[in-house]
Order: C-alpha cells, then sequence, then structure tokens
C-alpha cells in the first residue's frame, strides 16, 4: 500500500522538494493533504497536479481564491491554522512532514505525535521552542520522529545499526554561510541581498538568514540533543565550506561515522519518507575528484554571537530556547523589512533573553505565553 503522506507547509522550499519525491515514485507515495500559509498560486498548482483529499491555507483571507480556483475538483478546502491541526489527526495519514517554517510548526505536529503519526521533521524550531515536551510525547505515544535537516539525517543514517553503542561526540558541521570570512566591520555593512545569497543550498529566506547569522547552527545544536539524546558538551560545530560532509558521530572507541553527498535536501527526504529502505535516485552523485580537499574550522562566537546565545539558552533550559526562537522570528523579519541591521539582530536577542520571564518546568501554555512576551519586547525594541 502506498504511504499516505500530510505536507505542512508544501509551497516552501522543502515543501516542493518533497513533491518532487513524490512525483518521481508514484507507487510508493500518496500526498494525501497539503497546507501552505500564503503561497495560494502555487498551492492552487500542487492541488490540482497532486489531487489530494485536503487542501488547508493557513491565511484565511486566502481561502475565497482558494476555493473559487479548486471547485471543481472533489478536494476538501480548509483554511486557519486549527484546520491544519484537524488535517494531520486523519484517519488515512501515515506520515507528517512538518516543513512549516517557525514556531507555528509546533501546534500541528503535538497535534499529529497525539494522533500517532509518524513525523519527518523539518521544522526545528518545534524542539528549539518545546524539545522535552514533544520527545516526551513521541515516546509516550511511540511515534517515530525521523529528521528531515540534511545535518540531523547525517547523524541518523550514521546511528542506524549503532543504537547500542554509546556516543562519544555529534560533529555537527556548517557550511559557514555567505560571511564566513567576513571581519565585524565587514558585518556592519552588509544587507540582506548579500545576506540571502547562500554559497552552497537554495533555501526561504528565514533560514538562510539564520544561516547567515549562525543562529540556525545554533537551532540544530538543540534539535540534536533532543534527538539523539547527547548534552551540548558532545555537540561541536565545525565549520566545513564545502558542505560535502553533512555530519558525523564520533562513538566511545574512537570510530567516526560521517554522511557525504552533494547538498541537496531531496535526499534526507526520500529516506524519512522511505525509512528504514533507500529509493533509487536521480540525483547527481559525488564526485571526489571535484574536491581536492576537505576543510574544517571552528565556528568564531565573536562575529556570531547568536551561535553562543543557543549554548547559553539550552545550558540555561526552562523556555530561554523558546524566548530564543521567538526573538529570533522577530528580528530577522525586521532585518528582511530594512528596519535594523544585521549586528543589531544578535544586540536585540541578547536584551531580550534578559528580559523576558524566565520558568524553568515550562508547560504547553507556558510555552504559548513565552513566545507572546518574548515577541512584544522584541518589537518595542525593533
Amino acid at each position: 500500500m502506498k504511504r499516505k503522506l500530510a505536507i505542512l507547509g508544501s509551497t516552501g522550499s522543502i515543501g516542493t522538494q518533497a513533491l518532487e519525491v513524490v512525483n518521481e515514485h508514484p507507487e510508493l507515495f500518496e500526498v494525501y493533504a497539503i497546507t501552505a500559509n500564503n503561497q495560494v498560486d502555487l498551492l492552487i498548482n500542487q492541488a490540482r497536479k497532486f489531487m489530494p483529499e485536503v487542501v488547508v491555507i493557513a491565511n484565511e483571507q486566502k481561502y475565497p481564491e482558494l476555493k473559487e480556483a479548486l471547485e471543481d475538483l472533489p478536494i476538501k478546502v480548509w483554511a486557519g491554522d486549527d484546520a491544519i491541526e484537524q488535517l494531520v489527526q486523519m484517519q488515512p495519514i501515515d506520515m507528517v512532514l512538518t516543513a512549516m517554517v517557525g514556531y507555528s510548526g509546533l501546534r500541528p505536529t503535538i497535534a499529529a505525535i497525539k494522533a500517532k503519526k509518524a513525523i519527518a521533521l523539518a521544522n526545528k524550531e518545534t524542539l528549539v521552542v518545546a524539545g522535552e515536551l514533544i520527545t516526551a510525547l513521541a515516546t509516550e505515544n511511540k511515534v517515530p520522529v525521523i529528521p528531515v535537516d540534511s545535518e540531523h539525517s547525517a547523524i541518523f543514517q550514521c546511528l542506524v545499526g549503532e543504537w547500542e553503542n554509546q556516543v562519544e561526540k555529534i560533529l555537527l558541521t556548517a557550511s559557514g554561510g555567505p560571511f564566513r570570512t567576513f571581519s565585524l566591520d565587514d558585518l556592519q555593512r552588509v544587507t540582506k541581498v548579500d545576506a540571502l545569497k547562500h554559497p552552497n543550498w537554495t533555501m526561504g529566506a528565514k533560514i538562510t538568514i539564520d544561516s547567515a547569522s549562525m543562529m540556525n547552527k545554533g537551532f540544530e545544536m538543540i534539535e540534536a540533543k533532543w534527538l539523539f539524546g547527547v548534552t551540548p558538551e558532545q555537540i561541536q560545530i565545525l565549520v566545513h565550506p564545502q558542505s560535502v560532509i553533512h555530519s558525523m558521530v564520533q562513538f566511545e572507541d574512537g570510530a567516526v561515522m560521517a554522511q557525504m553527498g552533494i547538498p541537496d535536501m531531496k535526499l534526507p527526504i526520500s529516506y524519512a519518507f522511505s525509512y528504514p529502505k533507500r529509493l533509487p535516485s536521480k540525483m547527481p552523485r559525488l564526485d571526489f575528484m571535484h574536491y581536492a580537499s576537505l576543510t574544517f574550522e571552528e565556528p568564531d562566537m565573536k562575529r556570531f554571537r547568536n551561535l553562543g546565545f543557543a549554548f547559553e539558552s539550552v545550558r540555561k533550559g526552562g523556555n530561554m530556547p523558546c524566548i530564543l526562537n521567538a526573538v529570533n522570528e522577530i528580528v530577522v523579519a525586521a532585518f528582511l523589512n530594512d528596519k535594523i541591521g544585521f549586528l543589531q539582530m544578535s544586540d536585540v536577542i541578547e536584551q531580550v533573553m534578559l528580559k523576558a520571564s524566565f520558568v524553568a518546568v515550562p508547560t504547553y501554555d507556558d510555552y504559548v505565553a513565552t513566545d507572546n512576551e518574548a515577541r512584544r519586547i522584541a518589537l518595542e525594541l525593533v
């Protein structure tokens, strides 16, 4: 039987590539539901091509346009965040790909886990904000959470067959982004156009800015802590400009296993959908003759302060990573709207982490309140 998929965030970078994977293996996968936030035109095209059972647009103002465009088809058309939460619980769905951007992925991921759906996790903010809650729910409901981020997929692949062996260290690789060699003076003058030019990956605007500031790597470190049950001290960040080694695992006997390949998100998406099997792919292969050397550097947390804030937040624990995520979403939006400079994003993050209310043992309601408070403080500072 085909695996029925719900793709949350189908119009984004991960979502569109996930649909390409489905299109390459129609005998294995069926798109049962797709959702988008605002990109109604692309969502309409996807619905017409894949004919899902349900289509949801989060922005309710776009609902009439979506409904009218699909009224000739036997597709359920819904709108709003509540609708997304409801659809992931639908009985036929086997796996939910959470590829929504930011905090918005938390509610539907929780609902999907409670409905005992397998999770393909591409929304790292879900574990950044509420890692303790999510991992406890997944364990309680015996739900697999398979990472889709290239780095976490790499770690996951290195651990297959090694679950009984003790992990000594996770080596989390980072490209370094477009500003890897920039001085602080250089960073004072960079623009959003500069920051959106990632050297190796094609991604959405928000994650591309996070990569440029290295906040993305900080979030990935927090995500790795929860996914693989390690401490921050067991995670080493390595700047690896070639992006060939997607991450590595060092075991207690000193052996290091690495997952390598060209920078292409369709591989981790395909692996998450088909695990434990690997599917044939027409993607280009890694040609070692094109890489005379693979290099590694220590990250500079004086220039890229956001990475340091991520370590600080996860060491403090509680709702501090939730605060970090909320303020980061605000400052990235402000930077993209030319309201603050690149380095000012870190200044605002530091202030909000000091001002927002700390909760040592947060509940879901605490996370919601924390997110609201941190955003309010950040908006005042911006």
